[in-house]
């Protein structure tokens, strides 16, 4: 089984086929988040420090940490947002910029394995983005699109993902810690969405023996309870080959089909994670009342 290892200081998470579903929390990105956006830039980060704190409690392994805002040093938000993160929370991170100055400043400060979000097929970007994984000994998120565009065949998105594991070897970094994003559409626009990025999951574990991760709340866009479609899709994805999502943990619909398709696909050990989220704290002391109360009945009998 492929395991891809990623650590903080003091922490580590291991993404694979065996193992339970890892959900990367997508809360810390000013993309479309315009007060996130307009308080990093001043310096004010008490939002991604509460944002980090709340994924954390609600079941992320992992935090995606983002800085891309218009006008910013970005380089410098981000490398000052990996490093708060760290302080507060002991999950890995997954370090995400389109800008290679701003993936180096927070590679430069993190403390761990990270994962680098992203790498694409394009040539010059894998020429630039795979030696600075492989310099800081991390993991990379290699999304499925080139210099052509995002393919609406999952065959040729293959090809591409093939092509990203191959070179990424070519400067040691071993398929273990390549993890691929099929890229999920919106399924609101590209009726085929879903089945495409089934087909290619079962090809990507069957012939690259990738892990897998992708955006979740993509497939839900522009859709009336969005939620439901998610945490839908997600669970169909699992049973396809998908082993992690970057995705929220605060929505309780998306939470429980990861959950329950963890304990479907064998990797809840004896649906322990299940029980110990949805146990009624007031199972056992009404248990305890009611076999109390049924003892004094019988003795006044």
């Amino acid at each position: 089984m492929t395991h891809t290892v990623l650590s903080s200081a003091t922490k580590e998470v291991v993404i694979g086929f065996d193992r339970p579903f890892v959900m990367i929390g997508e809360r810390i990105n000013p993309t479309g988040r315009k007060m996130l956006a307009a308080e990093m830039k001043s310096g004010d980060f008490s939002r991604v420090e509460a944002d980090a704190l709340a994924q954390v409690a609600a079941g992320a392994q992992m935090l995606d940490v983002n800085a891309g805002i218009p006008l910013a040093d970005e380089p410098a938000l981000l490398a000052r947002a990996v490093q708060l993160v760290q302080s507060v929370t002991d999950v890995p991170l997954s370090i995400d910029s389109s800008i290679i100055a701003a993936l180096e400043a927070g590679l430069a400060v993190y403390q761990g394995k990270a994962l680098v979000n992203s790498v694409t097929g394009e040539e010059e970007n894998m020429e630039r983005v795979l030696p600075l994984v492989a310099r800081y000994g991390a993991a990379v998120v290699a999304i499925s699109n080139d210099e052509t565009g995002i393919s609406e065949d999952p065959d040729v998105r293959f090809e591409v993902a093939r092509r990203i594991v191959n070179r990424a070897a070519d400067y040691g970094i071993p398929a273990c810690d390549v993890v691929v994003d099929p890229l999920v559409m919106p399924i609101g626009a590209m009726g085929t969405a879903g089945q495409q990025v089934f087909k290619l999951l079962r090809r990507l574990v069957s012939e690259l023996g990738v892990n897998t991760t992708c955006g979740a709340s993509n497939v839900s866009f522009g859709l009336p309870t969005r939620n439901i479609i998610t945490g839908t899709y997600l669970a169909m994805a699992i049973s396809n080959g998908l082993t992690s999502a970057i995705m929220s943990p605060l929505h309780p619909e998306v939470k429980s089909a990861v959950m329950a398709a963890d304990v479907l696909a064998g990797n809840d050990r004896d649906c322990a994670a299940w029980i110990r989220e949805n146990r009624d704290p007031n199972a056992a002391a009404g248990a305890g009342a009611g076999r109390a109360e049924g003892g004094r009945r019988r003795r006044a009998q």
